[in-house]
């Protein structure tokens, strides 16, 4: 597998450079240089394969001579370890449940696949691997878990105080060993936007070997592809062929992974990019002008981000018919009024309960549907965390019909370890050249 910079396309490094740098120094993204059409075949018979044979063909059909298949086979049994069942709710109303993981949250697909990668090519006697990765919620607890005790790596998190969820608090911050939590007094993007800096940061880059956890590194991407083609597969067995994703969007690695799957020729036939009040991407589909804008708070903690990162790789995979792009998505956007009567509503009909992050990509395909509506086509939407790590989001009748999970349960005996510090580089540069 070979890969490009989105800001050059002259430069080609391979996968495992792409993991271990994680962003180009010329501040693009990595993206493979090319893009393998499954077969007609493989797709057609999905419903035969489970889940880890999925994702085995999917990886070696983007990873190449990335490694030997056998290694790659074993590495996606180990990692993929979990289920992502689909569960139909009504007529063509289905969510695609991906929070059965250690972290409760759909990051753990990329953060099990990513930590078990680096551990992979970490060769004996290498210098020590400094994980950066930047949480809006949920990446903070699927990346701790994923690399908790992973041998010559060490992770630091930087979180934004105050607007992550008590629960996704608790997972990124009472781990210890090789795994550190920082809490910026800032957003998101302010976390964001000092990994980006600190990759590029001469003397950061001298003393350590960085690389990052977040969605802008690949090898939290082709992981994501996995959990669409086996939604795919599910609805094959219930006979149904076309289906529409709504996909809770906050930095777009989700949907980018979901429009990777369908470049390898999953026929999938709308993506319904469903935000909170940071719409970004929802304006540019309505108007084509892009105005990256400071993120705001909502109860989705996890999709409060103005800038998304993972942008200029869907912009890259349609840069030579942006028109494609737009008849292939299409965005919504609800405030954290219309979210909570999304969870209520959700729960009065189905006896259902949804984070707030699923309740809004369940509002978009209603909406979508409304207008759209296809007796052949299932409607499928992604709910991305267990709704236990948002306590606070519901009413007393909906807190009493939550399953909390036993490892959730197990967080509230821990202690917090984190340091603060401010949203000013230095501090953080300064952070990481004095800590131990």
């Amino acid at each position: 597998m070979k890969l490009y910079s989105t800001n050059n396309i002259q430069s080609e490094v391979s996968f495992k450079d792409a993991v271990f740098n994680s962003m180009p120094q010329d501040k693009g993204l990595y993206m493979p240089i090319s893009i393998l059409r499954l077969s007609d075949d493989f797709i057609n018979n999905l419903d035969k394969y489970t889940l880890p044979e999925i994702a085995f063909e999917v990886a070696k059909n983007l990873l190449g001579d990335a490694m030997p298949v056998d290694d790659l086979k074993a590495l996606i049994d180990d990692a993929i370890n979990f289920d992502a069942p689909v569960v139909k709710l009504d007529d063509n109303v289905h969510v695609l449940e991906l929070f059965h993981g250690p972290s409760l949250a759909f990051k753990d697909f990329g953060a099990r696949f990513m930590s078990r990668v680096m551990s992979y090519f970490l060769e004996e006697g290498e210098k020590q691997l400094d994980v950066l990765v930047a949480t809006s919620g949920d990446t903070g607890g699927a990346v701790a878990l994923g690399f908790l005790g992973v041998p010559n790596t060490r992770v630091t998190i930087l979180y934004p105080k105050g607007k992550v969820s008590g629960v996704q608090e608790q997972q990124l911050t009472t781990n210890g060993q090789n795994i550190r939590a920082l809490e910026v007094d800032g957003t998101f993007d302010d976390c964001q936007a000092l990994v980006k800096q600190a990759f590029t940061d001469p003397e950061l880059n001298e003393k350590f070997r960085l690389t990052s956890a977040n969605s802008i590194n690949i090898a939290r991407l082709v992981p994501q592809t996995f959990y669409y083609f086996n939604a795919y597969a599910q609805l094959l067995r219930q006979g149904v062929k076309k289906v529409i994703f709504s996909v809770p969007s906050g930095n777009f690695g989700n949907i980018g992974a979901g429009l990777l799957a369908w470049k390898m020729g999953l026929p999938i036939e709308k993506f319904i990019a469903a935000t909170n009040a940071n719409d970004t991407v929802p304006e540019f589909l309505k108007t084509g002008i892009y105005q990256p804008k400071p993120s705001v708070a909502t109860l989705s903690n996890a999709m409060d981000v103005g800038n998304p990162s993972n942008w200029v790789r869907i912009a890259d995979l349609f840069k030579t018919d942006m028109e494609e792009l737009k008849k292939l998505v299409v965005g919504f956007t609800y405030n954290d009024e219309e979210t909570v009567k999304a969870i209520n509503w959700v729960f009065d009909t189905y006896s259902y309960v949804v984070c707030p992050h699923t309740a809004i990509a369940w509002q978009a395909l209603t909406d979508y549907q409304y207008d759209n509506a296809s007796a052949d086509t299932a409607g499928v939407f992604l709910s991305t965390a267990h709704p236990c790590k948002f306590p606070d989001v519901f009413s007393a009748e909906i807190t009493a019909k939550i399953d909390v999970p036993a490892q959730v349960k197990e967080l509230e005996s821990k202690t917090k370890l984190a340091i603060a510090i401010s949203k000013d580089f230095e501090d953080f540069k300064g952070y990481l050249l004095s800590a131990k």
